[in-house]
């Protein structure tokens, strides 16, 4: 399946490095970075594959030590 999800993921700036690398894995694409104004947070917003999307999130909250909140909305 080739529609992607799009996920928006919330997290401090120590865990970018551990989402760009499940990203990879994943086969997912960022598609925007921005820090939220006057805090710690990012915002990173990508597209992911479907058949890429099982096992995400506990990987994702694997190498972020839990500091990455994605949260998954389906594409069309």
């Amino acid at each position: 399946v080739l529609t992607p999800f799009t996920v928006e993921i919330q997290c401090p700036e120590n865990a970018i490095g551990g989402i760009y690398s499940v990203l990879n894995r994943h086969r997912g694409q960022v598609s925007s970075e921005e820090q939220r104004p006057g805090t710690p947070m990012f915002t990173v917003k990508v597209y992911l594959p479907v058949n890429e999307s099982f096992s995400f999130n506990s990987d994702l909250r694997s190498q972020t030590a839990g500091h990455a909140f994605p949260q998954c909305v389906f594409d069309h």
